[in-house]
């Protein structure tokens, strides 16, 4: 896992191939976009020949002469299938991180990880390896957040907080301070966490509790 300081965030290779070319995969192109990235072009074998978003070509499968210096960026949505994508290629991937994204003092950020507009990460958290921090989530001092994770929009996960690998955290939810996430656990929209999880499943409510 690499620390992203501010000469990480401001150098930019030539150009991105982004795997996908759903809504997330939009997302993902708004924050490239933003963050200096201008040669993009989305690999999507269900893509229509000619599709296109804004001015970014779409192609059905990798270049077998792909263009120098570029990089990869894994764009689905669901944590299993883009962990399938990131250990499908040995390929360097991009970290993209948004200019109006706010990093603090120590935080580790991994590679092919998405950190959205308005997002938050406090002094000395740690991110893990393909994971979604959407737009204005906040992940606050000395969090840890597992490979593979969604972290969903506005949502708060306190300090000293860890979170495991595959899961999903739900828009709008909170996870209080110094509070444990086992891997593969959603956790619903708008939860707030109160205690720690030790157990796979679905989580829902005020106080969370898990209903499957």
């Amino acid at each position: 896992m690499a620390r992203i300081n501010d000469t990480a965030r401001t150098s930019v290779p030539r150009g991105l191939y982004i795997l996908g070319f759903g809504g997330h995969a939009r997302s993902v192109a708004d924050v490239a976009v933003s963050a200096g990235w201008n040669a993009i072009i989305f690999i999507d074998g269900n893509a229509r020949e000619g599709e296109h978003f804004s001015s970014y070509r779409t192609i059905s499968e990798f270049p077998d002469h792909p263009e120098p210096d570029w990089q990869l960026f894994p764009a689905a949505g669901d944590n299993s299938r883009r962990r399938a994508q990131i250990e499908r290629s040995s390929a360097t991937w991009a970290t993209l991180i948004s200019p109006s994204a706010q990093l603090g003092i120590e935080a580790d950020v991994g590679e092919a990880t998405l950190v959205g507009h308005g997002a938050h990460i406090g002094p000395g958290a740690v991110v893990g390896k393909g994971v979604i921090l959407n737009t204005q989530s906040i992940i606050e001092h000395e969090a840890v957040i597992g490979d593979y994770t969604h972290v969903s929009v506005n949502t708060v996960v306190a300090g000293r907080s860890r979170i495991g690998r595959n899961v999903f955290v739900g828009a709008g939810a909170v996870v209080i301070d110094s509070i444990s996430v086992c891997d593969d656990v959603v956790i619903g929209a708008g939860a707030v966490v109160t205690t720690s999880i030790s157990e796979p499943g679905v989580y829902v409510g005020t106080p969370a509790r898990r209903v499957k």
